[in-house]
């Protein structure tokens, strides 16, 4: 069964009738059926979801008519991005929330932006800094799984569509919003488990050392 993360709250919920609804308006009709054999050229789906825990709207809007194939945009939250801990620095949290803001916007401003992102996170996290985002994520290929690296050098070519013009000035590459998603998606998931992840268990290696010491502590008034 599929799921939907609560922008709201970030809960999982499992997509059911009863935490999703779909509507389908359009100039003529209040709610097309879709035992139609087509949609109507203004057509729009939304989708309303309601998280079961903290009871918030997302609402989403996606042209499926023909005249409005370029509707594509959260109407609520109009971001989805969510919200860090204040260990994690600011400017990678501002380029993620920004490009999260802009996605339905301009997915190729938002694809940038993740690539600035994730060059922000690994001259934090690794402590690298080298001439341009090419040579940095060579410099850490020994340092992660090649599966990921290999990602991770997906996600710069990707947003150099963003960042450059092609050769060819005639020549447009375009980036869909969903894909430009599947990028912070991928930015959420270093976050986690690079920041949070370390976060945790610094904390959780403390607390062990911090019980050990306080045990021995007892031990020696005893001897």
């Amino acid at each position: 069964m599929a799921g939907f993360q609560c922008p709201f709250c970030s809960a999982i919920m499992a997509v059911t009738p009863d935490t999703q609804t779909i509507r389908r308006p359009s100039f003529s009709f209040s709610d097309e059926s879709p035992l139609l054999k087509g949609f109507s050229d203004s057509c729009l789906d939304i989708s309303f979801y309601q998280c079961p825990h903290c009871k918030e709207y997302t609402i989403l809007a996606k042209g499926i008519g023909s005249a409005v194939k370029d509707v594509n945009t959260a109407i609520r939250p109009q971001s989805q991005a969510r919200k860090y801990p204040d260990y994690i620095p600011l400017a990678i949290r501002s380029d993620y929330e920004e490009a999260s803001a802009i996605l339905y916007l301009s997915p190729k401003a938002s694809a940038t932006l993740s690539r600035r992102c994730l060059q922000g996170m690994i001259r934090d996290f690794f402590q690298i800094s080298k001439g341009n985002l090419f040579e940095e994520i060579n410099a850490i290929k020994d340092k992660i799984p090649a599966e990921q690296w290999a990602v991770l050098d997906g996600v710069r070519r990707i947003g150099n569509i963003g960042a450059h013009m092609e050769k060819d000035i005639n020549l447009i590459v375009d980036i869909e919003p969903d894909e430009a998603q599947k990028l912070i998606k991928l930015i959420e998931l270093l976050l986690q488990q690079w920041y949070i992840e370390r976060h945790n268990q610094q904390e959780l290696f403390a607390d062990i050392i911090g019980i050990d010491q306080a045990k021995q502590q007892e031990r020696k008034k005893t001897e």
